[in-house]
């Protein structure tokens, strides 16, 4: 089947005016607390036994879109009710149709409201990387108060956000993470943490678990104490990231080690990878270096076009051969890399920020559905003082979490618009056959030219 007819399908089935128009009106219920494809999910899969009529009919719209939705990716009511027991995948599925219900069926695929926020709870840091887009170290002196920013996680939960990932500067220092962390799970949100590791004690990572923190995110930016040590500024990080990983790892949590990959380290990356499956980690996720913050200092030692192209392709093998670990990047590139590497497969894997879908048979195609860089897109950003970003490494304030209406400016907001609309990109990369499965890294073409949809420079193919 091909793209179009794939595609044609999910526009007919949910994606048709008719369907759009009622997935309009099940927003925020005010009777039931929650967003109405919540409570239906909810009465769905037995975790509630009551809900208001327009919840209830909800429920029975939501059991035709699923019936239409798991025969076409071949999945059955069992085990869609499975995975809907868990809050974090019903927040998903209402913010994916509310995507679908405000942007219809568009290729990439935008969701109804950022599927995760990277926020920057702090600015405090207890290290000196080079390369930190946040020029961390200090806090702000105008950052989010404890009481403010449960407020802010009300706001995200009424916009059906299913993940927030805890970032900074070091978040494990602001004393009332674990409070916040917790009042996000009890909204059923899905909550990470962004850590560089070396706070991380048997205790503290206890306290973690106990604040319902399940994924931990630790950088790691080299395979030896040299290395790492001299990247992050502090003698001894090394030995206490790693040490931190162990205990996480210990602790049950799911693990996934950042690297930024720069001439500093970029001939130690499959090292780095051995190490973290050796350590027993999930995920090794390689970070694009981006020049801003502290990065602006460092620019020299991006990697040139040919230095990614290899190392991505160094990667894709590693994914592809070594079934112990998984292997992602924020590069939007490695889907291209990906793709180049299996035309005329049958099943193909396509590389993402946030996991690596195999799609098979009808559905690989839909790859361009799932999108490259998604800057604005699936995800954006807070900074601690409540500014909203189209991603961390992206400083170009949009809104005020504070002072605008979220849900508004997500769906409203010509920045954001703008960096969803393949089609509009300058250069080679709006002209590049990829745009859709890629795109370019958004923050690296602002940082670069201060033109967000200008091309990415770090790609091999706006050199040849």
């Amino acid at each position: 089947m091909e793209l179009v007819t794939t595609i044609q399908l999910l526009r007919l089935t949910i994606g048709n005016p008719f369907t759009r128009t009622i997935l309009s009106h099940f927003g925020f219920c005010k009777t039931c607390r929650k967003n109405c494809v919540e409570v239906a999910l909810e009465l769905y899969v037995g975790l509630r036994k009551d809900a208001c009529m327009k919840c209830k009919l909800a429920e029975k719209i939501l059991k035709r879109i699923l019936n239409t939705g798991g025969n076409i990716f071949g999945i059955t009511p069992t085990m869609l009710k499975e995975q809907f027991r868990h809050s974090s995948w019903r927040k998903g599925l209402a913010n994916v149709l509310t995507g679908i219900a405000q942007f219809g069926v568009q290729h990439p695929f935008i969701t109804g409201a950022p599927f995760l926020v990277v926020w920057d709870i702090t600015y405090q840091c207890n290290l000196k990387c080079r390369h930190c887009y946040a020029n961390a170290g200090k806090s702000l002196d105008d950052e989010l108060t404890t009481e403010q920013a449960l407020t802010v996680i009300d706001k995200l939960d009424h916009a059906s956000v299913p993940i927030i990932a805890f970032s900074g500067g070091e978040p494990l220092v602001r004393s009332d993470i674990f409070e916040l962390a917790k009042y996000a799970l009890e909204k059923g949100i899905y909550v990470a943490i962004a850590t560089n590791g070396t706070l991380i004690s048997k205790e503290k990572a206890q306290e973690m678990k106990q604040a319902g923190i399940r994924f931990v995110q630790i950088s790691l930016d080299g395979a030896s104490a040299e290395t790492h040590n001299d990247f992050r500024g502090v003698n001894g990080a090394f030995e206490k990231t790693i040490q931190g990983i162990k205990i996480c790892i210990e602790e049950g949590f799911f693990v996934n080690i950042a690297t930024t990959i720069t001439k500093y380290n970029y001939m130690e990356i499959l090292k780095i990878i051995d190490l973290c499956k050796n350590l027993g980690v999930n995920w090794f996720m390689a970070y694009n270096f981006v020049p801003t913050g502290r990065g602006i200092f460092i620019v020299e030692n991006d990697l040139s076009p040919m230095e990614r192209e290899q190392v991505l392709k160094d990667l894709w093998r590693r994914l592809k051969d070594d079934k112990k670990i998984n292997v992602l990047s924020t590069a939007p590139q490695f889907a291209r890399v990906a793709l180049e590497s299996e035309i005329g497969e049958n099943e193909k894997i396509v590389p993402t920020h946030f996991a690596n879908p195999s799609l098979t048979g009808k559905l690989v195609n839909l790859a361009e559905f799932i999108g490259g860089c998604g800057c604005g897109r699936v995800y954006c950003a807070i900074r601690p003082n409540g500014d909203i970003e189209p991603c961390v490494f992206f400083p170009l304030k949009v809104g005020n979490i504070k002072e605008d209406d979220f849900e508004n400016l997500w769906r409203n907001n010509i920045v954001l618009k703008n960096l969803r609309n393949k089609d509009i990109l300058r250069g080679n990369c709006g002209q590049c056959t990829y745009r859709y499965y890629c795109g370019g890294c958004r923050a690296r073409a602002y940082g670069y030219t201060g033109d967000y949809l200008a091309s990415d420079p770090g790609c091999i193919r706006n050199v040849i």
